[in-house]
């Protein structure tokens, strides 16, 4: 028998997640609803349906919560690339730490000793221009007259029509509808899927995904666009090795963290964390916590191009930094070599799968950092006793993999939980960063 279709509903939301979606119980079953506060009244259509609870679209607040306000951006209600515009900035703080407290609770089964205050960037615009490192969806839509180009769509894999993005960072922020008539006029514009940007201190790139070659009038174009707007303009047909950029022997791209006098060189496509600002306070924030001494050797894994690693160097006595990517750890080396930075080393290994006679594990470290990916350190955290760090700072993207760490960490590997807090590195937006701080038991 075929489910009867339902119409708009209207319910009170209890509760709301971290990604900005109110919760309510509708005859017993869970509705998340996309957008919706605590203690508002909303009107909703549901869009999926579930075994356990169903997801709806927001289609009107009937009685509003008091921590509503105006969204910035005037396509935040079809855009995918926020969540949480409408809700006032300290509040999204809020309930991005409520849900690592819940997470630490219900999976991990800890508490820190100590809440740390939430990290983030200061000011009015501390919260907005931020995103450094983005990737813009491109598709020529016939039906709208023009090339759409930004994030996905909150509901559907369509692109959003959007005009400008208020969370890129300068200039890129108000480049969307020149992005768009630039596309329009490449004979390519069909097989175009994609635009990588990249912001460093020394310029912005801006990485073409293309699928077939440009004309010679499509890079006449394409070159034209960058001198117009200081940008370097990149190709890239195939996987990372096959980047291409229209003008050659251009300095490579860079940022510093000053507090370590560290410049940091990387390529359009390298992984660097998307928050420039809060970035050098996270950095800062984490060798605090680490506390290494000159005598000490550190180790970091999912080191990536060095944003711990170096400034560790300037603090340790030696630092190891372990990296799956090869092509990171290339870049890891030429830094440490850039900034005369000797007491390091940088290997490649997968630290997904570890067998336990890795020489780094038989060696041992005083302090260990963790930062890896949103799948956590899993493999890594039950191997830890054979590192016997007396510390770990461990930075996470991704609260629920910390707190399943976590939970290994303290009731199996002899550490307790010394601290955690979240830094916003997101704003607006669902994500929720990390940073716990682990310490080895005392044996009595």
């Amino acid at each position: 028998m075929a489910r009867k279709k339902r119409g708009p509903e209207t319910a009170r939301i209890e509760r709301a997640t971290h990604d900005g979606r109110g919760i309510a119980a509708v005859e017993g079953k869970k509705v998340f609803v996309a957008g919706a506060l605590p203690g508002e009244e909303v009107r909703f259509q549901r869009r999926k349906r579930r075994r356990n609870y169903d997801e709806a679209e927001l289609l009107e607040v009937l009685d509003a919560s008091p921590s509503r306000i105006e969204p910035r951006c005037a396509a935040y209600e079809q855009c995918g690339g926020c969540a949480l515009q409408h809700l006032d900035v300290s509040e999204q703080r809020q309930l991005k730490e409520q849900t690592l407290r819940d997470n630490m609770s219900r999976i991990g089964e800890v508490e820190p000793e100590e809440w740390l205050d939430p990290l983030y960037e200061p000011g009015d615009d501390g919260s907005w221009y931020y995103r450094r490192r983005a990737r813009l969806a491109v598709k020529d839509v016939a039906a709208k007259g023009r090339v759409l180009v930004g994030f996905r769509e909150k509901h559907s894999p369509y692109v959003t029509n959007m005009h400008r993005c208020e969370i890129l960072a300068k200039p890129l922020d108000g480049l969307i509808d020149a992005l768009s008539e630039l596309v329009g006029k490449l004979t390519i514009r069909a097989r175009l899927p994609q635009i990588e940007v990249a912001v460093a201190d020394n310029a912005t790139a801006l990485v073409f995904r293309v699928l077939d070659p440009p004309t010679d009038a499509d890079l006449e174009y394409l070159k034209n666009f960058g001198n117009d707007h200081d940008l370097r303009i990149l190709l890239q047909s195939k996987g990372p090795d096959s980047v291409e950029a229209l003008e050659a022997e251009l300095p490579p791209l860079h940022y510093r963290l000053d507090e370590y006098d560290v410049r940091l060189e990387f390529e359009g496509t390298d992984f660097v964390q998307v928050n420039g600002r809060v970035n050098e306070r996270m950095v800062s924030t984490a060798l605090s916590l680490l506390d290494a001494q000159d005598s000490d050797t550190v180790l970091d894994l999912y080191c990536g191009i060095g944003n711990f690693s170096l400034p560790l160097a300037r603090v340790a006595g030696r630092v190891i930094g372990i990296e799956g990517e090869e092509r990171q750890v290339l870049r890891a080396r030429h830094n440490a070599s850039l900034n005369g930075i000797e007491n390091i080393e940088f290997v490649a290994a997968d630290l997904s799968e570890i067998e336990g006679n890795e020489s780094w594990l038989r060696n041992g470290c005083d302090r260990l950092l963790l930062d890896p990916a949103r799948s956590g350190a899993d493999a890594v955290v039950k191997q830890v006793r054979k590192l016997g760090p007396e510390r770990i700072v461990y930075v996470s993207c991704h609260p629920g993999t910390l707190a399943r760490d976590a939970g290994e960490l303290v009731h199996r590997q002899g550490y307790s939980l010394a601290a955690a807090g979240i830094i916003d590195m997101f704003p607006h937006t669902g994500h929720v960063e990390s940073i716990a701080v682990f310490n080895k038991n005392v044996k009595k």
